[in-house]
């Protein structure tokens, strides 16, 4: 059995890049880009209980995930746009836990979830593909991480992407799905 931190982190804890290059950010960006049909391919055939199954003992269902990714994703859209249109935002957090526990997160079908992150990443790549390098300079006020700056933020996503796509196919591995 792998190890709680192996199966809470498949692809390793976030470590921010030391520098941000346009090369190194375009990779994020591409990340981003493939993420839909990626967690689209993650969850592909799985039937209502392989998608009601947690990924980890205590963690979320593969289910909670794909709406989580949604609700997540958006919230850092909008951190984006408010950070390009306002000088260095305080932002709202919001409890992602509690969110992944209401019933729409707990029942409703991954489709809706699914076709809303393709859409959400199409404008968001959108976004940043048009992004100056003083516009990835800009960021945010995190009231409980401080100041985030756009390059940084961009990197995190794109771990995020990651991660929890690792988390569905990591579960998919360990249960021969």
């Amino acid at each position: 059995m792998p190890e709680l931190d192996d199966l809470r982190f498949p692809i390793g804890r976030f470590a921010p890049p030391a520098m941000s290059l346009p090369g190194v950010r375009a990779a994020h960006i591409e990340t981003l880009r493939q993420l839909p049909e990626r967690l689209r391919a993650a969850v592909s055939g799985l039937s209502d209980h392989q998608l009601d199954t947690p990924y980890r003992e205590g963690g979320w269902t593969a289910r909670q995930v794909v709406h989580h990714v949604g609700d997540s994703h958006a919230n850092s859209y909008i951190r984006f746009k408010l950070a390009l249109t306002e000088d260095w935002p305080t932002i709202k957090t919001y409890d992602e836990a509690a969110w992944a526990n209401l019933a729409d997160s707990r029942w409703l079908p991954v489709e809706g979830s699914l076709a809303f992150i393709e859409a959400l990443h199409g404008r968001w790549v959108g976004l940043l593909e048009t992004l100056s390098e003083e516009d990835f300079h800009k960021g945010f006020e995190h009231p409980e991480h401080g100041r985030q700056n756009l390059a940084k933020v961009l990197a995190l996503y794109a771990w995020h992407s990651r991660h929890h796509t690792a988390h569905i196919t990591s579960l998919r591995a360990r249960q021969g799905w």
